[in-house]
């Protein structure tokens, strides 16, 4: 029973462990999918990204 409370509490410890990194290194879409070359000069209100 201890090894089963063991492997339990590992588990949740390296689900928020992982969670913390991932949130770390995670970008939004609209910052992720970026390049130099599109030239939007009025992007209009049907995109996504800060305003």
């Amino acid at each position: 029973m201890k090894i089963f409370i063991a492997a339990v509490l590992f588990a949740t410890v390296a689900a928020v462990g992982m969670s913390v990194v991932l949130n770390h290194y995670q970008r939004d879409s609209y910052a992720r999918f970026t390049t130099e070359g599109a030239r939007v000069g009025d992007p209009g209100h049907n995109l996504i990204g800060p305003g």
